[in-house]
């Protein structure tokens, strides 16, 4: 990766749920949010936290809870999360901190005042010795917490605190937003989301079995099922890092196959040169760019000579890529 701002492999910590935070991130500087995307303004963040503890000569880490507040409000409803939690704990990784703390969102954190969060959970529970926060950071009941209350009571509770402005790409006045990038990927604007989120944006999951009709068109696939994915249906370029840490060019679709069945949306890669098993192994795909949207063709012979056409537009844009990668 060459975007300036990851180190060299170091200790990773991940402290989920009620455990107890481990000596290696106790009296930690952290970051706090839910980092969905862990975009450019995220990562001007996530240094923040890195300056503010190698200053402080303490750990660096990021706060952060599940499920997902705007989840549990909505009590399970559809949300597009950009990063499952597996994929921020990559992204965090690579940033070169040193852990992540995970803490469950429910009902008593939700009903916890701002002083009860600042000195019970922060100061006693976890032990930090300072936050960092982006500047439209609420927390609280009823999010009673703004940015100003946090830095009071953290002055109280003789915490650190920093406050992080908004970022936005050179040039543009919106600040750079998980929403936003939402927005991109779901018309297919693969390029504009990976501006904002400063890499090319990626999934994991577990390829499952399909059909098989992939290989009867002379285009095998592996298949991914993306949970509440709001990803534009269509045809995408892409890199795709195995589990033995190798990275494939490929092409994938992404949506119900109109062509034959209209089923559940699917993410089917076809790995070009790839002819092993990957079945029940956990794979990340990056995309690089967008190609054309879903189409229903008269039959197979129709959707092949697209396909081939889709293949050599895919390994053009590939070429021609320089958009940073987190997975290798």
């Amino acid at each position: 990766m060459a975007s300036g701002d990851e180190t060299a492999p170091r200790p990773f910590t991940i402290c989920r749920e009620d455990e107890r935070v481990p000596a290696s991130l106790r009296r930690a500087v952290v970051g706090i949010g839910n980092f969905d995307g862990v975009h450019r303004g995220h990562r001007v963040l996530v240094a923040a936290v890195r300056a503010a503890a190698a200053e402080a000569a303490r750990p660096s880490a990021i706060l952060t809870f599940e499920p997902h507040p705007r989840v549990y409000f909505a009590r399970g409803g559809p949300m597009f999360r950009l990063t499952g939690e597996a994929a921020r704990e990559v992204v965090f990784r690579r940033l070169g901190l040193d852990g992540v703390i995970v803490r469950r969102f429910d009902a008593v954190l939700a009903g916890t005042g701002a002083r009860d969060f600042v000195m019970g959970l922060l100061r006693d529970d976890l032990g930090l010795s300072g936050v960092v926060v982006g500047h439209d950071f609420h927390f609280g009941r009823w999010r009673e917490g703004t940015p100003a209350v946090l830095a009071a009571l953290c002055a109280e509770a003789g915490l650190g605190c920093r406050i992080v402005e908004p970022v936005a790409l050179e040039g543009e006045a919106e600040p750079v937003s998980s929403s936003a990038i939402r927005q991109a990927l779901a018309r297919g604007d693969v390029g504009r989301a990976n501006a904002l989120l400063g890499y090319r944006w990626f999934v994991l999951a577990s390829v499952r079995h399909g059909d098989k009709r992939g290989r009867t068109l002379g285009y095998p696939t592996a298949n991914l099922a993306l949970d509440g994915c709001g990803l534009a249906h269509g045809i995408y370029a892409v890199r795709v890092r195995l589990t033995d840490g190798t990275l494939r060019d490929g092409v994938a679709s992404y949506g119900r196959r109109p062509t034959f069945d209209d089923g559940a949306p699917l993410l089917e890669v076809n790995l070009f040169g790839f002819s092993g098993d990957l079945y029940g192994q956990e794979i990340g795909v990056e995309l690089v760019g967008f190609i054309r949207g879903e189409e229903r063709f008269p039959g197979a012979a129709e959707l092949i000579a697209r396909m081939d056409i889709d293949a050599g537009e895919a390994k053009a844009q590939l070429a021609a890529d320089r958009t940073p990668s987190m997975l290798g």
